[in-house]
């Protein structure tokens, strides 16, 4: 890490919300409780793929204690001919995902709602609404859904101009590829699987909602965005986004599975039908079966380069499953896939498939590992073929400034050649490897790298002195990642003050401005852009005040070390006036000290990242352990080192579960099997080695402090990297994932 000269920019500060979160004082989702509270429950398909002809709620509705009953009648209805876009997400999609309407689409769907005086009661008040199922067949593997024959999930879904359960395409083009591999003399081209994986988050959704007899209606929920729910509750529900305040509590982990709502509209409508509160809380089975995993994949990756490891063309097929309703994240393969790379000819073609599945959800650089995964397993069998380390190959294409990627762009600053050196250069790439160190056990080592866009958008910021001198600044992003410590730092560095004196808030909808999804790797960013012009202008009226104390013009009064001073000698001789002197005489020199900024922030450079990983592989059992694994990254500016280290590493362990254990498994009648932290497959500390984080702070020019989000880049390179290394210690490839044991001893049995 690059030494910098600040006191609190990029120092391991006290977490502003470490004492609460280690003593059990934070406030989660499942922690609110109001008075007069009932509870709501789903009631969920047990059919993967039916029309519902039917539904009766009159036995529920008759239970003693039930006080309301929802169902998809009560939720708005938008019609399917026309787009209705928030965000990402498309409200025709989502009115159908939070509600069956004309048909359950997964097993697990949610078919209706009650709210009832007890849990029970209500978990008995689901078991007798009547439903009228017409069950069809079910699809659900990519490879199954794309076939002539198929169940098509969707009538009014064409392809190619035939009824297809193809939801959309994406291409993005570069160059001539055909002319491309027909200068290459050498070309690989192999095809990959992935599984769809949950994002693990450990807090499940949960919301609490109180509708008024006035029609306002007050939402407190584990999101990513509370201006989202608020959003996405109003359209969904149709009362205006004036009568909704949505709060964010804090938050259990995400992963951008927490961007989009499920329970929220439910408990909206059954406080408003009831008169009372409602709170809804999903069991952990719930969020297997209901919510959104990440797409499995179905990819193929074709590479031509020149004898000397020029690489002249690419091409990169991607089918993603975007489970029961249209919506899987093509932009990342599609777009990602090939960008650290110059490569003057590249086609790469994206297909969302729907297949009856829950609805995927965003996790952790949406869609950019599956495109990893082939790319880098493919430079790692070019590497291979042309006898070229193969960091060096990638040295030899790196994209530079002036590099055009084939999803637009034309690059400005780049650091990815950086990170590819970092790894080069360091010792654990280098270090002899002791090939078979015990009798049954192999190792090996492998690289991989990844790209992500990285996001701006809008976030908004106010920055209030209190009373004594002290400094409170609100923001109106859920901290996910560590955001609250990070602005703090960046407060207290510009205000020259004690950074214990600085408290971070999260705003809701009622008291702060509009801000975006806490999603992207854009938040520290954002929120550091607007605290900063917030916190400059707050310097601007301190400095003020002090002119008018000391009767000088504001141009000759300068701030630093967290006081007002004279410019110079010219200006005169006063003594320093500090924040605490200027904030006791702020009701006497023109009020209350306070500034806000409200921006669509730009200039979020994309982020890359380089990995190695040694492994060792059980050949008896066919269990892969890593044993060491370092991951290089440019961040821009550390704002604070633990939590950057630790997105990183987070990143990393996630790619490890991703690439060795983790999958969704599916019965022959369509339903998930295993549905809980018990049977599904997450690493544990036992499976995790020690992870160095190789933190490269190339300050990003078009950002006050050099920040580049860095919270997505980690999890893209380590599907590959581990792969790669895999094959290093066996000798073989395995072209799916995850590679578990039963699959490396049926590969080495082959």
């Amino acid at each position: 890490m690059n030494a910098i000269d600040n006191k609190w920019i990029g120092r391991r500060t006290i977490r502003p919300d470490g004492a609460d979160k280690v003593t059990g004082r934070a406030g989660y989702a499942a922690d609110n409780s109001m008075p007069g509270m009932i509870w709501g429950k789903v009631l969920r398909s047990p059919h993967p793929h039916a029309m519902i002809r039917g539904i009766n709620t009159a036995r529920a509705e008759a239970l003693p204690g039930v006080k309301a009953v929802v169902t998809a009648k009560d939720i708005v209805d938008f019609p399917l001919d026309k787009s209705v876009m928030l965000g990402i997400q498309d409200m025709r999609w989502m009115c159908r995902n939070v509600m069956a309407r004309e048909k359950a689409l997964f097993h697990g769907h949610p078919v209706a709602a009650v709210a009832a005086t007890t849990e029970e009661i209500a978990a008995e008040a689901c078991k007798l609404i009547e439903v009228e199922y017409e069950v069809l067949p079910h699809v659900i593997e990519i490879e199954d859904a794309i076939m002539a024959d198929a169940p098509i999930l969707h009538d009014f879904l064409r392809h190619e101009g035939k009824p297809s359960n193809i939801a959309a395409t994406m291409v993005n083009k570069l160059g001539d590829v055909d002319a491309g591999f027909a200068e290459a003399d050498i070309i690989i081209e192999r095809s990959f699987k992935t599984r769809p994986v949950h994002q693990g988050y450990i807090e499940p959704h949960a919301c609490t909602v109180s509708c008024t007899a006035d029609g306002k209606a007050t939402i407190w929920s584990s999101s990513q965005g509370q201006f989202m729910v608020r959003a996405m509750t109003s359209l969904l529900t149709g009362i205006p986004q004036s009568n909704i305040r949505a709060i964010p509590a804090e938050i259990g982990g995400g992963f951008g599975a927490k961007t989009i709502i499920y329970l929220e509209p439910l408990a909206v409508l059954l406080s408003k039908k009831s008169g009372r509160p409602v709170k809804m809380v999903m069991s952990r089975e719930e969020v297997f079966r209901g919510t959104g995993p990440t797409s499995g994949s179905m990819s193929t990756v074709k590479i031509g380069a020149k004898k000397d490891g020029t690489i002249v063309a690419a091409q990169g097929t991607f089918y993603l499953q975007a489970g029961g309703l249209p919506g899987s994240p093509l932009r990342g393969p599609v777009g990602c896939s090939f960008a650290p790379y110059d490569i003057p000819n590249v086609l790469s073609v994206g297909y969302d498939v729907v297949s009856n599945r829950s609805k995927v959800a965003a996790y952790r650089a949406p869609g950019a590992p599956l495109g990893a995964y082939a790319t880098e397993c493919v430079m790692d069998e070019l590497a291979e073929a042309l006898k070229i380390d193969p960091l060096e190959l990638r040295l030899k294409n790196t994209a530079r400034p002036g590099t055009k990627a084939a999803y637009g762009v034309v690059f400005g600053s780049i650091t990815f050649e950086d990170t590819v050196k970092a790894i080069r250069n360091h010792p654990h790439y280098s270090a002899p490897l002791d090939r078979a160190p015990a009798k049954g056990v192999v190792r090996g080592r492998g690289v991989a790298s990844g790209f992500w866009f990285n996001a701006a958008g809008e976030s908004s910021a106010q920055v209030n002195i209190t009373e004594d001198g002290n400094v409170t600044v609100t923001t109106g992003h859920p901290d996910v990642g560590g955001s609250r410590a990070s602005i703090a730092n960046v407060t207290a560095e510009l205000l020259g003050i004690e950074h214990k004196r600085i408290s971070v808030l999260i705003g809701d909808t009622a008291s702060i401005g509009f801000s975006n999804l806490t999603g992207g790797s854009r938040v520290t960013f954002a929120s550091a852009m607007v605290v900063t012009q917030s916190t400059e202008k707050v310097i601007g009226q301190l400095k003020e005040r002090a002119a008018r104390i000391w009767k000088i013009d504001p141009e000759a009064v300068v701030w630093s070390d967290g006081a007002a001073r004279p410019a110079g000698a010219n200006a005169g001789q006063f003594p320093p006036l500090t924040l605490k002197d200027l904030a006791a005489k702020a009701n006497e020199m023109g009020g209350p000290i306070g500034a806000g900024i409200q921006l669509t922030t730009v200039g979020a450079d994309p982020g890359f990242a380089t990995h190695v990983v040694g492994v060792e592989v059980d050949v008896e059992l066919g269990i892969v352990r890593v044993l060491r694994y370092t991951a290089a990254q440019d961040v821009g500016r550390a704002l604070h080192p633990d939590y950057v280290e630790g997105q990183i590493q987070g990143g990393v362990v996630q790619g490890i579960g991703w690439a060795l254990a983790e999958e969704y498994l599916f019965d022959k009648q369509g339903r998930l099997d295993n549905a809980s932290f018990l049977d599904y497959r997450m690493p544990v500390c036992s499976d995790v080695p020690m992870i160095e984080p190789v933190v490269l702070e190339i300050p990003n020019p078009k950002h006050p402090q050099g920040v580049r989000g860095a919270g997505e880049a980690p999890i893209v390179p380590p599907l590959a990297a581990i792969s790669n290394a895999v094959h290093d210690a066996l000798g073989k490839r395995f072209y799916s994932l995850p590679m578990s044991p039963p699959k490396v001893l049926a590969a080495l049995d082959g």
